[in-house]
C-alpha cells in the first residue's frame, strides 16, 4: 500500500503567519505615565530639582585642562582674599591654620594688651646702627652699650612673658593641645603692633 500522503497545506503553509502569532498574542500595556523623552529608557523620570542639579554639575565641571587650571587660580584667588580680610578682622572661619584656635587666639591677646620691649626693637636697631655708622668713638662705644643693654632687656621680658603666658594657658585650657604657642606669641612681641597680623583685637591693658 503507498504510504499516507503528507498534506501540502503543511509544508508550504506561510511562516509570516507564524511569526505574527506572538506579536498578536503579546500584551499591550496603556501606559497612561508620560516619560521625560531626556530620561534614559528603563528608568524613572528625575524630578526637576535633581535634573537641574546634575546640569548644573555637567555644566560646572571643567572640560579642558586650560579651564581646570583657571578654576584653581580662581578659586586660590578667593581664598586668599578671605584670608586677608579675616587677617585684618579675626574671622576664625578663614584664618590660616597657624593662626586659628582658642589657644592661639589667647596668646595674640596677651601680647597685644601688654608692652613688650622686643616691639620696638627695629626702631632702636636702626638708631644704633646710626649711631655706630658716626665717626666718633664716644658715640660708637655708646652705641655698643646700648646693643647689650637692649639684648639684655629683650631676653628677660621674653623669659617673664613666656612663664606667664605658659600657667595662663594650663589653667584656661587644660584639655587643649598648647604645643608652639608659647613660641607662636614671642614671635608676634618682635613685630610692632600696627604691623602684627592678625590685626591686635584687645586694647593695651585690657585683659584678654
Amino acid at each position: 500500500m503507498p504510504p499516507n500522503p503528507v498534506p501540502l497545506g503543511f509544508v508550504f503553509r506561510s511562516r509570516a503567519k507564524e511569526e505574527k502569532a506572538p506579536a498578536d498574542k503579546a500584551p499591550v500595556t496603556d501606559s497612561k505615565q508620560t516619560r521625560d523623552p531626556q530620561a534614559p529608557k528603563g528608568r524613572p523620570t528625575p524630578k526637576r530639582s535633581e535634573a537641574q542639579t546634575q546640569r548644573r554639575s555637567v555644566a560646572n565641571t571643567p572640560t579642558t585642562r586650560k579651564e581646570a587650571a583657571k578654576r584653581q587660580r580662581d578659586e586660590r584667588r578667593t581664598q586668599m582674599e578671605r584670608q586677608r580680610q579675616a587677617l585684618a578682622s579675626g574671622d576664625e572661619r578663614y584664618l590660616p591654620a597657624r593662626d586659628k584656635g582658642p589657644v592661639r587666639k589667647f596668646a595674640r591677646d596677651f601680647v597685644d594688651s601688654r608692652f613688650c620691649i622686643a616691639e620696638f626693637f627695629l626702631p632702636l636697631a636702626v638708631v644704633i646702627l646710626v649711631m655706630s655708622m658716626v665717626r666718633i668713638g664716644s658715640l660708637q662705644n655708646i652705641a655698643l652699650l646700648l646693643w647689650l643693654v637692649v639684648i639684655v632687656m629683650i631676653v628677660v621680658d621674653s623669659i617673664g612673658i613666656a612663664i606667664r603666658l605658659k600657667k595662663q594657658l594650663a589653667t584656661r585650657f587644660p584639655d587643649l593641645p598648647k604645643k608652639g604657642a608659647v613660641a607662636y606669641a614671642l614671635m608676634r612681641t618682635l613685630q610692632m603692633r600696627r604691623l602684627r597680623l592678625p590685626k591686635p583685637q584687645v586694647k593695651r591693658g585690657e585683659r584678654p
